[in-house]
C-alpha cells in the first residue's frame, strides 16, 4: 500500500504528528470484505432467479432486501457510533455480518427465498454499520485535503474484492448447470425436488466460510488498539467550509452535503442495477450467449475496472480536483452505457463491462466531497450519507421492471440517467453551501 501512495498513506491528522499508516492498513481488511460479500449478490441474483423460477423484478428483491438495509440502519448507526466509537461500531458491525452469513444455511435447508431475503438483511445491517464507522474514519486519520486520494485508495481494496467475488461465486454457487422450466416439467416431482435442494445448498459452504472470517476480524479489531479520533477534529479541504461548521446543529442543514447524499443514491443504483443484470445480460443470444457460470466470471470484468480505477484515483484525485475527475467520469459512465444500449455483440458487452472502471472513484469522491467541512456534524452526515445507499435497493428493481417490459437491453437507461446526475454534483453541487 505504502508503494502505492506514499504521501496518502503516512499522511499525519491535522498535523498533530502521529502516523496512521497501521490503522490505514487493518482497515483495508474492511474495504474488502464488504466488497466480496456485496458482489456476491451478483451471482446470487441468477441462482435464485433459477431456484425458485422468479421473473427479473421478483429476484431484484435481492438487493431490495439488501440495501434497503442502509436506509433502516445507516442513522442509528452513525448515532450509534458517535456513542462508542468507530472501533467498537466495526466490530459490532462484523459480528451482525458474520450472523447474516449464518442465516444462508437454514434459508438453503428449507428451501426458503423469504430466508433468504431475511438472511440478506441482517448481513447488509451489519455492513452498513461498518461503512458507517469505516468510510468517515478513514477520511479523519489524515489530512484533510487529501481525504479523497485516501478514501479511493481503500476503496481500491473494496474493488479488489468484488473482483474476485464473481469468480469464487461462479465456481462455488454456479457450477450446477441449470435446468430449464421446460427441463423441469419432463422431470419427476422427487428429480425436480432433490435438483432445487442441491442448487440451493450451493451456498451454503461459501457462507459459513465467509461468516467463520467475518467473526475472526471482529477478534482482531476487538484487540488491537487504534487511534481515538473525534468526529469534530475533522477540517476542510478548503474555502469556507471551517466557517461553517457551527452555523447549523444538524448536517441537513448543509447544501453539500444533501445534493451528496442524492450523488449516493443514484451512484450506487446505477452500478448496482449494472452489475446485478450483467450475467443475465451476456447469456443474451444477441449480446454473448453465454452460460451462467461463464458469464459470472466476466462480472470480474466489471467490478476489477473498478479497482484498477480507484487505484489510479487515489494518485490523480491529488493532482487532479477531485470534482472534476468526478465529472469527466460520470460523462464517460454515461456514453459507455448509451454505446452498449444501441449496439449488439463483443461492443455491448465490453461497452458495458468498461463502466466500472469509471464507477471506481465515484463513492469515495461523492462521500468526501459531501462531508467537507462538516467539523462535528462529521458522524450524522456519515449516516445520511449511507442512508443513501438504499438507492441500490429501489433503482434495481425499478430497472427490473423496466428488463420485464421493454427487455433487458435497453433497461440500462436507468444508470445513463444516474451518471447524469453525478455529472452535475461534480460541475456544481459539490460547492460547499448553507441551505
Amino acid at each position: 500500500m505504502a508503494s502505492t501512495a506514499p504521501s496518502t498513506i503516512s499522511a499525519k491528522a491535522n498535523g498533530n504528528g502521529q502516523n496512521y499508516t497501521f490503522a490505514l492498513t487493518v482497515l483495508t481488511s474492511l474495504f474488502f470484505m464488504w466488497g466480496f460479500i456485496t458482489c456476491l449478490n451478483d451471482i446470487l441474483i441468477p441462482h435464485l432467479k433459477a431456484v425458485f423460477t422468479l421473473n427479473y423484478t421478483q429476484v431484484m428483491l435481492i438487493q431490495f432486501s439488501f440495501f434497503t438495509a442502509y436506509a433502516v440502519v445507516s442513522l442509528p448507526s452513525g448515532m450509534m457510533v458517535e456513542k462508542i466509537g468507530y472501533k467498537n461500531g466495526i466490530v459490532i458491525g462484523l459480528i451482525t455480518a458474520g450472523i447474516g452469513c449464518l442465516m444462508f444455511y437454514p434459508a438453503a435447508g428449507y428451501q426458503s427465498f423469504i430466508m433468504f431475503l431475511i438472511a440478506l438483511f441482517v448481513l447488509a445491517s451489519g455492513i452498513t454499520l461498518l461503512q458507517v464507522a469505516a468510510n468517515p474514519y478513514v477520511a479523519i486519520l489524515g489530512k484533510p485535503e487529501t481525504a479523497s486520494s485516501r478514501l479511493n485508495l481503500t476503496q481500491a481494496f473494496n474493488s479488489l474484492g468484488t473482483t474476485i467475488a464473481p469468480v469464487f461465486g461462479s465456481i462455488l454457487i454456479l457450477s450446477l448447470a441449470v435446468k430449464t422450466a421446460e427441463e423441469m416439467k419432463n422431470m419427476l416431482p422427487a428429480d425436480v425436488s432433490a435438483y432445487k435442494l442441491a442448487e440451493a445448498s450451493a451456498v451454503q459452504a461459501p457462507y459459513l466460510g465467509l461468516a467463520a472470517v467475518l467473526f475472526a476480524i471482529a477478534a482482531m479489531f476487538a484487540i488491537i488498539k487504534l487511534p481515538k479520533i473525534e468526529a469534530s477534529e475533522v477540517g476542510s479541504s478548503g474555502g469556507d467550509g471551517e466557517s461553517m461548521q457551527d452555523k447549523h446543529h444538524s448536517a441537513w442543514g448543509y447544501k453539500h452535503l444533501v445534493l451528496g447524499a442524492i450523488g449516493i443514491f443514484v451512484y450506487v443504483g446505477g452500478e448496482v442495477s449494472i452489475g446485478s443484470f450483467l450475467v443475465n445480460y451476456f447469456g443474451q443470444p444477441e449480446i454473448a450467449g453465454l452460460k451462467e457460470a461463464d458469464a459470472g466470471k466476466y462480472v470480474s470484468f466489471y467490478w476489477g475496472g473498478a479497482m484498477v480505477g480507484r487505484f489510479l484515483g487515489s494518485y490523480l484525485t491529488t493532482k487532479i480536483k477531485p470534482n472534476l475527475y468526478l465529472l469527466a467520469n460520470a460523462v464517460v459512465a454515461a456514453v459507455l452505457v448509451l454505446v452498449s444500449m444501441f449496439t449488439f455483440g463483443q461492443v455491448a458487452m465490453w461497452s458495458i463491462l468498461a463502466v466500472g472502471l469509471f464507477n471506481s472513484i465515484m463513492f469515495p469522491t461523492i462521500f468526501t466531497l459531501a462531508i467537507d467541512g462538516l467539523g462535528k456534524h462529521t458522524g450524522q452526515a456519515s449516516g445520511i450519507l449511507c442512508t443513501a445507499i438504499v438507492g441500490g435497493a429501489l433503482l434495481p428493481v425499478l430497472q427490473g421492471y423496466f428488463a420485464d417490459t421493454i427487455g433487458i437491453h435497453h433497461a440500462f437507461f436507468i444508470p445513463v440517467l444516474c451518471y447524469l446526475y453525478i455529472a452535475y454534483y461534480g460541475l456544481k453541487g459539490y460547492k460547499p453551501a448553507l441551505r
